[in-house]
């Protein structure tokens, strides 16, 4: 490979102690690939790149920047590009995250390689590549930030279907295979490097770092493995947000920011933002958090693994479960919403009922088996007493009318009459 004399090799390394006193360098810089959509997450990629999608109530980049963060790394570059406004305008500089944060846009989405090559002359050194539409938590990287050569993270998983397998000797990888169809191993490509700046000479003419990896590997360089221990969980497809708030939720710090009213019992660990009210003879199991300026209530249940957007309206005698309710929901007095996913700006009449069982769900060519209730677009109008199946996704910007028993997925701006 030709060396890299257009550039000024700068390490960007800080040296820490070891408890043995070795001295270990650490790495002090990022770059986050955040430029995909995420079809398969459609209706709720329509509006928003798939790294802004809520959870717990903050995007999935943010879980991804305060990891980097508590990892005293300060300078992130990150690459953007379907609806690259929303992330610049949330995250701006970084100043309220205490980072340093630049922009590359990466026009047309070619690939994780292609993304990567984008930042070339904003990157000296080492680094972390880090994908945007992961939750991390400070320790699924930590380890990672000392590592001297090229390094994959690594998580042990029991489904390897839909994922990139390593496959390694002595912690060196010898190959990896994507969504092998037998069991190969179960360790799985997260997505997270430690890379040295020479990866953007071996880039060259590929889009994606899978095989920029195995032709490094090809060519005789060791790519090691680094097996990470903490949280790290990936959003293929729309339930797969449940489950990742779920696991979001398990580390809630309880709050009270809001009004309590007589007679509301709270169980468990619940966050309740600023402005927000809690109407009397309310029933809150966490773990549960609701934004801020909402109006819960009164006597309505809220179950855990629930997320409550801000300026939401639960009105009396609802029960939530297992759900994430997104900003500006509106949701009608008796209902029962559960295992289900409403996005921004919905309004539900009264007696809206998500039903929720194991069923088949179709995305593109592929069949899932999934437990899952309702998934909703933004800006929907559901009518009074409106009944959904199982696994029914409603597009964006749909109106159902009253009465309605909807048992078959409707696409973005459909009217049911």
């Amino acid at each position: 490979m030709p060396e890299r004399s257009h550039r000024t090799i700068m390490r960007s390394l800080a040296c820490v102690q070891t408890d043995g006193g070795e001295n270990v360098e650490r790495i002090e810089q990022a770059v986050i690939l955040a430029a995909g959509e995420g079809q398969r997450l459609r209706p709720f990629t329509a509006s928003k790149p798939k790294v802004m999608i809520p959870i717990a109530n903050k995007p999935i980049l943010r879980y991804v920047i305060e990891a980097v963060a508590k990892n005293g790394i300060r300078r992130i570059v990150i690459v953007v590009g379907y609806r690259k406004d929303q992330v610049i305008d949330y995250f701006g500089a970084g100043e309220h995250f205490n980072v340093e944060i630049d922009y590359i846009e990466q026009q047309q989405q070619l690939g994780t390689a292609h993304a990567l090559k984008q930042v070339s002359e904003k990157v000296s050194g080492r680094f972390l590549a880090l994908s945007g539409d992961n939750i991390i938590q400070p320790d699924t990287i930590s380890e990672l930030t000392r590592a001297r050569e090229t390094t994959i993270l690594v998580k042990e998983q029991e489904n390897i279907s839909k994922y990139g397998v390593i496959e390694a000797r002595d912690g060196v990888v010898t190959s990896i295979v994507e969504k092998p169809k037998e069991t190969l191993s179960h360790l799985v490509n997260t997505g997270i490097y430690a890379f040295g700046d020479e990866i953007f000479d071996l880039i060259d003419q590929e889009t994606d770092l899978t095989s920029v990896i195995l032709h490094m590997v090809t060519l005789g360089h060791e790519v090691r493995t680094c097996e990470a221990t903490g949280t790290w969980l990936d959003v293929v497809y729309p339930w797969d947000m449940l489950q990742l708030n779920d696991s979001a939720l398990a580390k809630l710090s309880p709050t009270t920011g809001g009004t309590i009213e007589s007679g509301v019992n709270i169980k468990g660990t619940v966050s309740i933002g600023k402005g927000t009210t809690v109407r009397s003879n309310s029933y809150i199991v966490g773990p549960v958090t609701i934004g801020e300026n909402c109006e819960i209530g009164p006597s309505v249940c809220i179950l855990p693994s629930t997320s409550i957007g801000d300026n939401v309206c639960i009105s009396p005698f609802t029960t939530i479960a297992n759900s994430i309710i997104a900003d500006g929901v509106e949701i009608g007095a008796s209902s029962h919403v559960q295992d289900s996913i409403i996005d921004r700006g919905c309004q539900a009449r009264g007696h809206f009922v998500t039903q929720s069982d194991e069923t088949e769900i179709r995305i593109d060519d592929e069949y899932h088996r999934v437990h899952i209730g309702a998934m909703m677009g933004e800006r929907c109008t559901i009518g009074n007493s409106v009944v959904t199946s199982p696994g029914v996704i409603i597009g964006n910007r749909c109106q159902i009318k009253a009465l309605k028993a909807l048992e078959e997925s409707i696409p973005d701006e459909s009217l049911v009459m």
